[in-house]
């Protein structure tokens, strides 16, 4: 399932946060890193992944 998520986060990194932890701070915060970059956005979902 891992494996999944991670690829969401590559392709659409708020929905990998989502399907990790669900909708919070997170996921808000992904939101907005990937309005800002794709970038920053798949980092913190790959992070916010790789710690759980």
């Amino acid at each position: 399932m891992d494996l999944i998520r991670l690829l969401l986060a590559i392709l659409l990194p708020p929905l990998g946060v989502f399907t990790q932890v669900g909708i919070g701070l997170h996921f808000w915060l992904n939101i907005l890193l990937t309005l800002l970059g794709y970038i920053p956005g798949v980092i913190h979902a790959v992070y916010v992944i790789a710690s759980d």
